[in-house]
């Protein structure tokens, strides 16, 4: 029954991990591929589905929160806004490529919210980038590179 546990332990632990609280996944992974007792594969995808999902918040928080642009306390000018947002389409989108990075991935995906990134696009690179994050620490743990 306690293995069974350990995928939606690790999937709420990706998912908080990706949302702007301060939680780690990357132990909880690292533990589970240590103990050997579920297949490397299987924690991999639960883990990056979970932090995909969790970075998929932050970007509708983002486009929530563009919503507000016309308001006096937003702080950025509605003219200002569109000129970011077409820097952002333009040389900005490839910057969800570091979302898996510790600090500034988390906000990188609110930011791409509020720039009103499209959602296939956004899936796309941060899948990309938590996939390979997550692929990566299983490779180093597991000694697959050796």
């Amino acid at each position: 029954m306690l293995a069974l546990a350990a995928y939606p332990g690790l999937f709420l632990s990706a998912f908080g991990a990706a949302t702007l609280l301060p939680l780690q996944s990357e132990a909880v992974l690292v533990a589970l591929l240590l103990a050997k007792s579920h297949p490397a594969w299987a924690l991999v995808a639960v883990a990056t589905v979970g932090n995909v999902l969790g970075s998929l918040v932050n970007w509708w928080l983002g486009r929530y929160l563009e919503h507000f642009h016309d308001r006096r306390w937003f702080p950025v000018k509605p003219g200002q806004l569109a000129k970011a947002q077409a820097l952002y389409h333009r040389y900005g989108r490839w910057s969800l490529l570091l979302a898996w990075v510790p600090l500034i991935g988390d906000p990188l995906t609110l930011v791409a919210g509020v720039m009103r990134e499209s959602f296939w696009v956004f899936l796309l690179l941060v899948t990309l980038a938590k996939a390979g994050r997550y692929l990566a620490l299983a490779a180093l743990t597991l000694g697959w590179m050796a």
